[in-house]
């Protein structure tokens, strides 16, 4: 079985025919696959041995047809499940009745072949009949063996970070550029198939990540016209209390409204799909200090078309479009805020694919998809100040403070601040005019009045193309499936970061301040980001854009020779990073000249560089049952450096200006900020290496077992540090400082200082930090049963991952689009590698336990559940006092992965009854339970020592909740 190729949208039947009738041959049977999802059937014939193979089958329920040329017909049911392949041998056991009778079999059965027994495909009925959520990320609470997860942005750890995990809508790479997070967020309902793959990767399918890889496909036209209406509801009267001392409800209503339509536009040849979702999130705002303020509402309307076009019997193609716009309003109003100063955001989500199947043969296939993807997301205040426009040189008009920026009404100060030259008197005066009333009626100071401070534009883009081939041969008495493809994508990010008006103002109180001179008094700074700025030219400062390209090439054979089947490819990689601001020089030693703007090559990792096996061996000892071995090696392409080490990122910080008692400008510095970096020359890729051993026993028609173990080791992380980092030799630390074989390296650039002297840029480089390695052990078993009415999976992972090196805890948000090679680790003494970090990471979880099923009930009803019990993840303590600094952020003042939260475990369940009120037209009532008995486990440790909250749990699990859904449909 091949892993789910993010771009391949198939399954396919294959098997064997027999016979112990006289004069019957088993090579010439004509094999016919149909199902209502496919516009016109697909046909092969059997070879000599009676071996057949129907590839690019779109998922769906099928009905294979048997013909032998003495007319003799058997029949079959078999569900193809998308990127698997359904095994169906038959035997011709008896002489016919008649030449036209056709007799029914049913051994069909769906077999997990080759080497990957920890990939899981789930069918719509599946999907549906199991509380499983609205958006694409519930989609991963369902799936076998893989953690459980509430965090917005970041997935779950399988056996890597989760920063590297893939994932893919109808195909399309939807995963954030340079973040490698689960950023998007379309919907499931008009999801059919769902595949995962947590390891064991064939040649196919491009596959390079590092943690899992997930894939679905979308619901298609049939034959005939169908349609559906459904509306759902989460009130907050369904919300159970929550725990804490507050013991408040949820304050949030939910709904969603979903339509969907489809049929054809001509039999046979071209169907449609299209859908509409508009989900809505209410929820009513407290009022503040400064009174009532606008409620928090979220709302967002998407819009999917799809045609499917089979013009021949041997094409077949799929157009696709999904368009998704959200605009949030009423965010970030803190109880001392006025309600002018809320914030919302807009996000438009854009997922477009265009794929063809080409069957040249009964052996050959050639297909290809081009594919693009689209994230435009906006945080932007509420309150916009188009009127306001900041310039160097221009003054603050202090009777306006509330309708120039996000003005922060200051506190009396005491009488040591008086000292050093702060101005209670004029301060007094602002509380006066700004500040709002408190229990006692008088005016207090200490809050925010305005409008918002920020506008960022983040858009991303990821534009895609492919191409492969696929033959099968017999060459020397054995079988061959050989696979060729090529991949090429190229992930931008154009980033654009605006101040609403003049930013961020602060009353500074007539003190001196070192930001400033030291000397002269400051009464008022403004915080402005220098795109917003004007000098006296009028010219704005351009978005930074961002480019990384990656080409991919693989070759796979899948080799069978009597009971053994060997897999032997490999796949091949060239990643590009480009930045902007400089462009080639060779007459210069650091090889560059400053070119403000320009777009230039940051670092290239060439082919030879990225030569990734897969191999692997699979023995079928009877005709069911299967044991397994596999190797296979990933260079994960998830990097943030085309962003994070641009030299455009020294010409885009904000600016602090500084003003005087009335308002005149005074001057302006430059805020601290990053700046472009050099690499260390002759990195290895992060590279990440998998041996998998596993078996499959298939119990029944209907049960199938599944157990393995697995151990992943990852090499080469990729950091920016101090160039000098090596020499910092022994420092105030818990853990001793530099070991001596590293600092005996020295400088990771010999001559940056000439580099620097020439074009600037930081005194950070970006390198392979010494010794940086994770492992990962795990060993699983899974019993997979599908009955007529029926079905249950039950998983049990043991799994340990520890290293020095952990990408998804290096700041103090834990759920984040945190950069990929340019975060705080390795930045300085107490944030290397040697400090600590070594020790279970985070997503080590030992033990995991999943069951979820449903049963069709007599009285045509569907009970649903899914559960989950996990053991709690690991947290160590931050204390930057231990290394002399203020600063505690992943500053380990203990081994990492020190202490564990408490194990989760939890419950959901549904109840579907299905109304027939006519023979087309069916109306459902649900009710969904999630977190039957109310689990708020509390998760997300406060590391720092320093807080008084060290030790306590920032998040804890959803409480209970309800939903609601009627749907009406033919």
């Amino acid at each position: 079985m091949s892993s789910p190729a993010l771009a391949q949208q198939s399954g396919s039947i294959k098997g064997k025919v027999s016979t112990e009738i006289a004069g019957v041959t088993i090579a010439g049977v004509t094999v016919t696959a149909s199902s209502n999802v496919m516009p016109k059937p697909r046909t092969v014939t059997t070879k000599a041995d009676g071996s057949y193979n129907l590839s690019a089958l779109l998922p769906g329920k099928y009905t294979l047809t048997f013909t032998s040329a003495d007319g003799t017909v058997r029949q079959t049911d078999v569900e193809v499940l998308l990127n698997q392949s359904s095994s169906i041998n038959v035997a011709f056991e008896a002489p016919p009745i008649s030449d036209v009778e056709v007799i029914y079999i049913t051994s069909s059965k769906v077999i997990r072949d080759g080497d990957s027994s920890l990939t899981n495909s789930l069918s719509q009925e599946t999907v549906s009949k199991i509380p499983s959520g609205q958006s694409y990320r519930d989609l991963l609470a369902i799936i076998p063996g893989v953690q459980y997860s509430e965090n917005g942005v970041l997935g779950p750890s399988a056996g890597g970070s989760g920063r590297d995990n893939k994932y893919g809508f109808d195909g399309v790479d939807i995963s954030l550029p340079m973040f490698g997070n689960l950023s998007s967020e379309p919907s499931t309902h008009d999801v059919a198939y769902v595949t995962i793959d947590r390891g064991g990767a064939k040649a196919i399918g491009f596959n390079r990540s590092g943690g899992l890889s997930i894939n679905t496909t979308s619901k298609s036209g049939t034959n005939d016209f169908h349609a559906n209406v459904e509306y759902r509801t989460q009130p907050k009267s369904l919300y159970a209390d929550k725990d804490g001392t507050d013991n408040t409800k949820y304050d949030t209503n939910k709904t969603w409204i979903t339509t969907s339509i489809s049929g054809p536009l001509i039999e046979d040849e071209l169907f449609f799909y299209g859908s509409y979702f508009r989900p809505e999130t209410k929820r009513t705002n407290k009022e503040t200090a400064y009174g009532s303020v606008k409620d928090n509402d979220s709302k967002r309307d998407e819009f999917f078309g799809k045609l499917t076009w089979a013009p021949t019997d041997d094409l077949l193609f799929n157009l696709s479009a999904r368009n998704s716009d959200k605009e949030k309003v009423g965010d970030s109003v803190g109880a001392l805020d006025q309600d002018s100063t809320s914030e919302g955001s807009y996000s438009k989500i854009g997922i477009y694919a265009f794929e063809g199947t080409y069957l040249v043969n009964d052996d050959t296939e050639l297909s290809f998809q081009y594919s693009k993807y689209e994230d435009k997301g906006s945080t932007r205040a509420d309150t916009l100040l188009p009127d306001v426009i900041p310039r160097i040189g221009d003054s603050l008009d202090l009777t306006k403070l509330d309708q120039l920026g996000l003005f922060r009404v200051p506190t009396i100060q005491d009488d040591d601040a008086v000292a050093l030259g702060y101005d209670n008197d004029a301060a007094q005066v602002l509380i006066d005019n700004y500040g709002f009333l408190n229990d006692d009626n008088v005016r207090a100071g200490g809050g925010s009045i305005g409008a918002d401070n920020t506008i960022d534009s983040v858009e991303y883009y990821r534009d895609s193309f492919e191409i492969k081939l696929d033959h099968d041969t017999e060459i020397a008495g054995m079988e061959h499936s050989i696979h060729a493809g090529f991949q090429w994508k190229e992930n931008k990010e154009v980033l654009a970061r605006f101040s609403n008006g003049w930013g961020s103002i602060s009353f500074i109180g007539g003190s001196p301040t070192d930001d400033f001179d030291g000397e002269t008094p400051v009464y008022y700074s403004a915080s402005v980001e220098q795109m917003s700025l004007r000098d006296s030219s009028g010219e704005a400062v351009p978005a930074i854009t961002s480019i990384s390209e990656n080409y991919n090439f693989e070759i796979n054979d899948t080799i069978t020779h009597g009971d053994f089947t060997y897999n032997v490819g490999v796949l091949i990689s060239k990643d590009i990073l480009y930045g902007q601001g400089l462009k080639e020089n060779s007459n210069n030693v650091s090889g560059y000249e400053l070119a403000p703007g320009h777009k230039y090559k940051m670092y290239e990792v060439d082919f030879a560089d990225m030569i990734q096996p897969r191999l692997g061996i699979i023995w079928a000892y009877n005709d069911e049952d299967t044991v397994f071995a596999n190797y296979s090696s990933y260079n994960p392409d998830v990097s943030s450096l085309a962003r994070a080490a641009s030299w455009a990122r020294n010409t885009r910080r904000s600016k602090n200006v500084y003003f005087d008692e009335n308002g005149a400008y005074l001057g302006d510095t430059d805020a601290a900020g990053s700046s472009g970096k050099f690499f260390q020359p002759n990195m290895k890729p992060r590279r990440t290496d998998e041996i998998t051993i596993g078996a499959t026993k298939a119990i029944s028609n209907e049960l199938l077992l599944r157990t393995h173990v697995r151990q992943r080791t990852a090499k080469h992380a990729w950091e920016d540090t101090p160039n000098n980092a090596r020499l910092a030799g022994d420092y105030t630390s818990p853990f001793g400082g530099v070991p001596a074989h590293i600092a005996d390296k020295g400088l990771y650039i010999e001559n940056l200082q000439a580099y620097r002297d020439e074009v600037g840029g930081s005194s950070y480089v970006v390198a392979d930090l010494d010794g940086a390695e994770n492992k990962y052990y795990e060993f699983s078993v899974e019993g997979e049963y599908a009955g007529d009415n029926s079905y249950l999976n039950v998983s049990y992972v043991w799994s340990h991952y520890y290293g020095n090196y952990d990408q998804d805890i290096t700041s103090a948000s834990s759920d984040a689009n945190l950069f990929v090679g340019s975060s705080n680790l390795g930045d300085g003494n107490g944030r290397q590698l040697w400090d600590g970090k070594y020790g279970k990471l985070n997503g080590d979880r030992p033990h995991i336990l999943k069951a979820m099923g449903y049963y069709t009930t007599d009285w045509n009803a569907d009970i649903g559940f899914n559960f989950v019990y996990q053991s709690g993840d690991v947290w160590e303590a931050w204390d930057g006092t231990a290394y002399g600094f203020g600063s505690s952020t992943i500053r380990y003042s203990e081994p990492a992965g020190s202490r564990r939260e408490p194990s989760h475990w939890q419950l959901d369940a549904n109840y579907t009854q299905n109304f027939d009120i006519t023979d087309d037209l069916v109306m459902k009532f649900t009710a969904e339970v999630y977190n039957i008995f109310d689990k708020q486990t509390g998760y997300n440790y406060d590391p720092y020592v320093s807080n008084d909250t060290f030790g306590e749990a920032k998040n804890s699990i959803t409480p209970r909740r309800v939903q609601l859904t009627v749907n009406i449909g033919f």
